[in-house]
Parts: C-alpha cells; sequence; structure tokens
C-alpha cells in the first residue's frame, strides 16, 4: 500500500490541475430546489430544465387526473403554466427510472466477488465498460476500531470490490477516504483493518483529507456555498464507487451511499467532522455534493449493518445485505425500504426526487432478492426526534 498526495505539514493544498471533462448534467430540477445552469465538476453542463407536463403523482403513486382549479390557480400567462407543469413534472419523477440489485449474504468472505459480480451484469456494468478505466473505491471509514464491525466497511468487502473491478481488467483500482473523526488516516487505516488487506492487495490509499484540490461550481446551490473544493483524485477517476455502509442516522435518518460522499470533502476545507457542511445544513449539503461530484455505483455493505443512535453510537444489526445500484437516489430509497423506513419521510431523498433520481418503489426495477422477505425494522432511540423518520 502506498500513499498519494499528501502535502508536507503546514504546506497549503494546490487547487489546480487538468479540465475535467464535461459529463451529462441533471435531467430534471424540482420545484422546491432552484435551478442554476447545469455545471458540473471541472466543466460546463446542460442547461437544467423542466419539460414535461404529467398528472400529478402522490408519494404513494396515486395518479389524480388534473382539475381545471389545478390549470387555473396562479392566473394567466406562461409563467404559471410553467410552473404548474413542473411541480406536476417533478412529483411524477418525470422520465427517472432505475434498476438496483439486492442479495442476501450472512457473511464476509470470497464469495463476495461473484455476488457483486452478479450484480453488476445484471446492471449491464461489464468487461466493455471497465477495460481500461480507473476505479476510485470509497468506503465509509468513521471510527479506528477493530471490535466494532458495524462502525466501517468491513475490510473483506472493500477486498471484494477491489477484486471484481480488476476482474473486469480495469486499468487501476484504489481506496479514498477523508474520515470525519480521527485526522491520523494511517491509524483509522490500521484499527479498522483496512490497511493489511490494501498492503496484501498491492492497492493503494489517497487521504482525502490532505489530497489536492479543485475548486468546482455548486451545481445545485442548496447550502449556499458557491463553490465546492475536491480532492483532485476524483478527477482521475474514471469510475466513482461509493462502499457505504447500512447504518443510522440521528441527523439524517440514513446513512447510505450519498451521505457516504462527505468523505470526499477534504478536511483541510470542511473541518472535522466536516462541520462546514453540518451547518450549512446535512440533507442540503448531501444533494450539492451528489450533484456536483456525480457518482458512477454504489455497492452498499448491509451484511452487518447498524441501528439506534448512527452513526457512530448504535448497536449492530445483522441485515444479511448487499445493494448495488448506478443512481444512488434509487439505490438509498431502497435500502432504507429494506430498513423499515418510508424514504418519503427522509428529507434529503424527498428533495432528490426527480432531481437526482426516482424514489418511488414503482419507478424502480429491482434486481436479484425480492424487497419484502428481506425488509427488517431497524431500531431507532425512543425521542421524539426520531418519530419522523418513521
Amino acid at each position: 500500500m502506498s500513499s498519494r498526495s499528501a502535502p508536507a505539514p503546514g504546506e497549503q493544498p494546490r487547487a489546480d490541475g487538468p479540465a475535467h471533462p464535461p459529463a451529462r448534467a441533471l435531467a430534471a430540477t424540482s420545484a422546491f430546489l432552484p435551478s442554476p445552469p447545469g455545471r458540473g465538476v471541472g466543466g460546463e453542463g446542460e442547461q437544467l430544465s423542466a419539460t414535461a407536463l404529467t398528472p400529478s403523482v402522490s408519494p404513494e403513486g396515486a395518479v389524480r387526473p388534473l382539475t381545471r382549479r389545478d390549470l387555473l390557480v396562479g392566473g394567466g400567462g406562461l409563467f404559471a403554466a410553467a410552473g404548474i407543469g413542473r411541480l406536476l413534472w417533478d412529483r411524477a419523477e418525470s422520465f427517472w427510472r432505475a434498476q438496483v440489485f439486492v442479495a442476501r449474504s450472512e457473511t464476509y468472505g470470497p464469495h463476495l466477488v461473484d455476488l457483486m459480480m452478479d450484480g453488476l451484469k445484471e446492471l449491464g456494468v461489464d468487461r466493455r465498460i471497465v477495460r481500461g478505466k480507473t476505479v476510485l473505491l470509497k468506503p465509509n471509514l468513521v471510527e479506528p476500531t477493530v471490535v466494532a464491525p458495524h462502525l466501517n466497511t468491513h475490510p473483506v468487502f472493500v477486498r471484494a470490490a477491489a477484486e471484481v473491478f480488476r476482474r473486469l481488467d480495469a486499468q487501476d483500482v484504489f481506496v479514498a477516504e477523508g474520515q470525519g473523526h480521527c485526522r491520523d488516516s494511517i491509524f483509522v487505516l490500521e484499527q479498522s483493518g483496512l490497511e493489511s488487506v490494501l498492503e496484501e492487495e498491492r492497492i493503494d490509499f489517497v487521504d482525502l483529507n490532505y489530497d489536492d484540490l479543485f475548486a468546482a461550481d455548486n451545481r445545485l446551490g442548496l447550502t449556499r456555498l458557491p463553490k465546492l473544493y475536491l480532492p483532485q483524485s476524483i478527477r482521475r477517476a474514471d469510475f466513482l464507487v461509493s462502499l457505504p455502509k447500512l447504518k443510522t442516522h440521528h441527523w439524517a435518518g440514513v446513512t447510505l451511499a450519498m451521505k457516504n460522499l462527505f468523505g470526499l470533502m477534504p478536511g483541510v476545507c470542511y473541518g472535522w467532522p466536516k462541520n462546514v457542511l453540518h451547518h450549512a445544513g446535512i440533507g442540503r449539503s448531501i444533494l450539492d455534493i451528489n450533484a456536483t461530484v456525480r457518482p458512477h455505483l454504489a455497492i452498499v455493505d448491509g451484511i452487518v449493518g447498524m441501528e439506534g443512535d448512527g452513526p457512530i453510537m448504535g448497536t449492530p444489526r445483522s441485515a444479511n445485505l448487499v445493494v448495488i445500484g448506478a443512481n444512488f437516489p434509487a439505490v438509498d430509497a431502497t435500502c432504507a425500504r429494506l430498513m423499515g423506513f418510508d424514504p418519503w419521510r427522509i428529507e434529503y431523498l424527498r428533495s432528490a426526487s426527480g432531481v437526482l433520481g426516482p424514489i418511488q418503489e414503482r419507478h424502480i426495477e429491482q434486481r436479484g432478492e425480492l424487497l419484502e422477505p428481506l425488509t427488517q425494522t431497524f431500531a431507532l432511540p425512543d425521542h421524539p426526534h426520531f418519530k419522523q423518520f418513521r
């Protein structure tokens, strides 16, 4: 294992680097969110737009016909019509559709390689897509511990993901994380058990808290942070793969694929535990980061998850789950349902609906195992604050 891009003590990270090629812009914007131009990481994107006028759909999926009042409220003119159309279009999630693969696994072991390969095959991710590409694996490292398997993405899970992309002929696979609590990355790697895996598999590690930086326009601007300062390592990766832990979260409700991207944000800019983002609003920050970074794939470690007062003080939950998908809101909504939560009661997922992807169950094609037999009820602390999530 080697570590890249860590500046010398006292040295300021650089904010330069090659331009990132433009990727597809968001396909939609919400009636409840601003609509800035679609500027992505390091380049121009398409203009965000909402163009379809569809029937209104409730969170439960029941369609009601448009009424005369729907069309006339707000007065005449194109602006009123456009506003109504935009609202209805967002509620229907427009043409957002996604596939999510769900599998059972009761243990961590070599079998996870074949399980993940099967999941990627179901989602259409194969050697033709991965060959010659650079893959960044982003685990969830929270605390330096070897005795709490529910805190961090399991080292065997990370090993399996790396092996999968190597089998698919990736040119390079490396692991990167900017953990939010302990500033000593080597200590966290060592105590979590991940360091030995990286050394055995000759996988490089990048400490994103101290990586070289670049400034990207905030594509949504919900936090009112005009720029997001991001690590250069995500620019050189063709595939950014989130490897989160299936956990509850005392503020966000759940912490899954989307929240895991907080670990991309460098501590030298956003503090520990990323206090700038917490003060700006956790839900808003989750959406801004995901819209700006545009991750490619999520593989969720739900074999042993966390319930209760997550993401640190909770207790282990043997959920025996692995969830894989390319659309992060769809992945997180599916995970939330498997944990016994209503995605519409999770603020960041409700706001992501129709903006970053679908969360309605009928818009998510389930691959692999059926959801109902695997659905559980993750415990929450007995406090009024937590009632909002169910």
